[in-house]
This record gives C-alpha cells, sequence and structure tokens, in this order.
C-alpha cells in the first residue's frame, strides 16, 4: 500500500514524517537498547529497576526502559515461586494447561507484592484467576486464594454463558485517585469486566464477576488496562482488538471515562459498553472495528516491507508507566516484526495527551527524549507517511513522501496544510492531510533504523485516527 488509504473518516492513519532539519535541536546521546521478550508485558516500577511480567511468567527488568535483560523465559524456570507447580497445581488442572497467561504485579499499602495470576485453557473460557503475595517484586511468591473462575465452573450458582459472562484473564490492578482498588479484566467470550477490591487485595463482592465495560458475543477485545491523568481528569481504558499472532491484525485502542467502572467513550462519543460482536458469532471483527481510539497497528518503516524487519507486526496487550517526576507517561507493549514470524520483544514508546484530551504516542521507541518547543524551520522537512485503516487485518501498511513546508503547505504524494504551536511542549501543533486534521506534538526523537536523531510527530484525529510523523536524516 503506497498511496494514502480513501475514506480516511472511517480509517485510522499513521503517518510518519521524516523531517530534514534545517536548524538544529539539542542533540541527545546516542541510546542503548538491550533486548528482552516478553508476550503481554505489564509495568511496575521498584526501586531503580523497572519491572515487566507476562505470559508464561516470562520476566525481565531495566533500569532505564531501554536496555531490558530477560530474569525468567518461562514457566519451567520458576524463580518467582519456590515451586509453582505444585503449588498451583489445583489451577493447572482445572484450566487444563501447563502454562500460565498474562499477570499483573501491583504493590499494595501494605507494602508487599501483589501477583495477580491466570491460568487459561485457550480453545474455551475454562480459566482461573487468582493471587499470590511476596515481600520482594523478585518474590518468592506465595499463593493466597484462587478467586474466580470461568467456564464449567458452578461459581456464582448460574449456568456459564460464554457470550455475555468473561473469560477470567488478563488482570490489571489498580487504585483510583480516592484510594480504592480495581480489577479490571477479561478477554474475548463475554468482555471485559471490573471489580472493586477490598485491602486485602481480594473481591469486595464474591458473588459476582463485576461490571462490563466492552465486548461480548466472543468479540476479539482484550488485555484492558486502565490509567489515570490528573491533568485532564479522566481514566482511559486501553484495549487490544483483533488476534495477538503476525496474522491476527492486533492494534492498541483507547477509551475514557471520568469514573474507572465507566461508562467509557471514545473520541465520537460511542458508548463502548455497547460495542461487541452480532449473536451467533465468534469473532466478529467488522461490528468492533469502528470502535475506540486506535494508537497502533501493523506498519513497516520502509516503503518496500517484503524482506524488511523495520517494522510492527500486530502491536499490543500494553501497560503503561507514569513518571511523576518527569510528568512522562510511556506505553510499554509487545510486538511481532515485519518477515519475522511470530517472534517477539518488548517496546516502550513515550506517550503524551492532546488537549483534548487524547493519548498520542512517539513513532519511535523511546531513546531518553525529552519533547521540547522547536521552531518552525526545525520541523520543516521531507517525510515518509504511513497510513493504515480502522479494520482490523494483517495489512502491513507502508510509507508514501511528503514535504512539510515553511509556508504551511504540504505537497508530495499528498497536499495539505500544518501549522506548529508556540509552545509545543504543552499545547498542539496540527496536520492536515487529504482533508483530515490531526492535533499533537512535535518530538525531536532517536530512530535506530537510521542511526540518527530525527524529528517526528504524533497526532490524533477527531475521529480518533491516528497519525505519526518520523524524520529521514
Amino acid at each position: 500500500m503506497k498511496r494514502l488509504v480513501k475514506g480516511l473518516l472511517t480509517c485510522s492513519v499513521i503517518l510518519f514524517l521524516a523531517g530534514c532539519q534545517t536548524t538544529p535541536v539539542t542533540p541527545m546521546t546516542e541510546p542503548v537498547f538491550e533486548e528482552a521478550s516478553v508476550h503481554d508485558p505489564s509495568i511496575i516500577q521498584d526501586s531503580d529497576n523497572y519491572y515487566v511480567i507476562g505470559s508464561h511468567m516470562m520476566f525481565a527488568q531495566s533500569p532505564d526502559l531501554m536496555k531490558w535483560e530477560q530474569l525468567q523465559g518461562s514457566v519451567a524456570e520458576d524463580q518467582l515461586f519456590e515451586d509453582i507447580r505444585s503449588e498451583l497445581a489445583e489451577e493447572f488442572d482445572y484450566a487444563k494447561t501447563d502454562t500460565l497467561w498474562a499477570g499483573d504485579i501491583v504493590k499494595l499499602k501494605d507494602g508487599r507484592y501483589y501477583m495477580y495470576y491466570c491460568f487459561c485453557q485457550g480453545t474455551s473460557p475454562l480459566s482461573v484467576l487468582g493471587v499470590a503475595v511476596a515481600d520482594e517484586v523478585t518474590g518468592p511468591y506465595k499463593k493466597v486464594e484462587s478467586f474466580l473462575y470461568s467456564g464449567t465452573s458452578p461459581q456464582f450458582d448460574k449456568n456459564y454463558n460464554a457470550t455475555k459472562d468473561p473469560n477470567v484473564i488478563d488482570p490489571d490492578v489498580f487504585y483510583d485517585e480516592e484510594g480504592k482498588l480495581w480489577m479490571v479484566y477479561g478477554s474475548y467470550s463475554g468482555g471485559i469486566y471490573i471489580m472493586e477490591m477490598a485491602e486485602n487485595g481480594l473481591p469486595k463482592d464474591r458473588n459476582s464477576y463485576g461490571t462490563k465495560l466492552i465486548g461480548g458475543n466472543h468479540s476479539r477485545i482484550e488485555a484492558p488496562y486502565i490509567q489515570y491523568n490528573k491533568d485532564t481528569g479522566y481514566y482511559y481504558l486501553f484495549l487490544s482488538f483483533g488476534g495477538l499472532d503476525a496474522v491476527g491484525g492486533y492494534n492498541m485502542r483507547v477509551a475514557r471515562s471520568k469514573s474507572p467502572d465507566g461508562p467509557y467513550e471514545d473520541s465520537e462519543g460511542n458508548l463502548m459498553s455497547e460495542v461487541k460482536g452480532k449473536p451467533n458469532t465468534a469473532f466478529d471483527d467488522a461490528s468492533i472495528a469502528p470502535y475506540g481510539v486506535k494508537l497502533m497497528g501493523n506498519f513497516s518503516y520502509v516503503a518496500d516491507e517484503s524482506f524488511s524487519n523495520d517494522g510492527y507486526v500486530s502491536p499490543g496487550h500494553n501497560s503503561v508507566y507514569y513518571d511523576e517526576a518527569k510528568d512522562h507517561y510511556y506505553l510499554i507493549f509487545h510486538t511481532r516484526f515485519t518477515n519475522s514470524g511470530e517472534q517477539h520483544l518488548i517496546r516502550v514508546h513515550q506517550m503524551w495527551f492532546t488537549e483534548d484530551g487524547w493519548p498520542v504516542v512517539s513513532p519511535l521507541r523511546y531513546g531518553g527524549e525529552s519533547i521540547d518547543d522547536y521552531t518552525k524551520a526545525q520541523e520543516a522537512g521531507t517525510y515518509d507517511a504511513i497510513t493504515t485503516t480502522k479494520e482490523i487485518s494483517e495489512t502491513i501498511s507502508e510509507p508514501v513522501t511528503v514535504k512539510l513546508k515553511k509556508s504551511g503547505r504540504i505537497s508530495g504524494d499528498e497536499a495539505g496544510s500544518w501549522e506548529s504551536a508556540e509552545s509545543n511542549s504543552d499545547k498542539d501543533s496540527s496536520v492536515t492531510v487529504a482533508e483530515v486534521t490531526y492535533k499533537g506534538r512535535f518530538i525531536s526523537a532517536w530512530d535506530p533504523r537510521q542511526d540518527a536523531q530525527v524529528m517526528c510527530f504524533t497526532g490524533t484525529s477527531a475521529e480518533g485516527l491516528p497519525l505519526f510523523l518520523v524524520g529521514r536524516n
């Protein structure tokens, strides 16, 4: 796909613009990246390190969100429990599996670390979710209780309905601004749910799955994560739509609410609690595709991705880290790569919020950059542009060429206009392409592919369409 997709009002767009800078920006130190693989990474910061835990008990740490060290690669390595096979034997047996799925670690008010684990059979919602506790983030963890079941469980004295009831996996546990503890969870099947938790880390109501936020009828929506933004006053519900493998079209989306338990809406005011597949269907992607503000999907950094791995495939199952001291937000996720099969690695991208209160994500992985105020001369240049749609598919978007001129016009394969904010660090700049306007931020960041620092832009439209602008050196 070497042209901008037509009908952008119903499409999701990502534009990567690589700028030829005529005025220098503050030079960055070339970052050092070290790779680790954690599928479904959920982040926690402790002392001087960041840790991510994911499916199969994958576990990694980093001092700076760039250099990652693999601490555990599978359940078989078993460093987080004294003996996970024996301690969680009933859970392995119930779920008919030999591994764990996506987990979460949170530090509660008692100063201890609570690991929320889940098991799933995979071809059915035969799942169990529970919690273990440790004095250190690295363990050893001791099982407290498995408190939520799905599938054949008679837990709530009713027949389980997989079109309405949740698959009890993918937990994210967090405190709201009033100090209440919540757990959001769920996947496919009956959708995403949230429940209030007691101070001991267990559900307050032991006779309910909680409140449904989105999904149902086996729609492919999973991996919920909720982050509050004190400046906007909203809770943001991050989700992954589609299938997680290299041909599944996995992509990250977001909605927001003034309350942690909803209701959540996207930028067009669509109520997310009504988003689900049609009755008597499974994996009805067409019914869910138009909803949510899309953050990132399949793309390639190069015009011909046939022989390159310079691009992301099925990026998703994210968590978010907020650095209060720096007032920086980071999106942490796993991704596969073009022409690389099912290989996946951790990626961290910095994230900002527009004046309208929607998150936008840097098109380049985090390399230690900080946003600044730039001149229009620094932002002008020749750029590659990539677009995608909100369609959930394996299509990989490729770039075309455009030029941002100092006059404010855009030329090249597509025409348009752009305006630079006087204070880029906290005000929106805008880029209009194919009659769609995107508001966001310019950022000078490191591009590992070019081994150079380049100017970038990330924005979103009123319809929830993402736009990335990234530089050619």
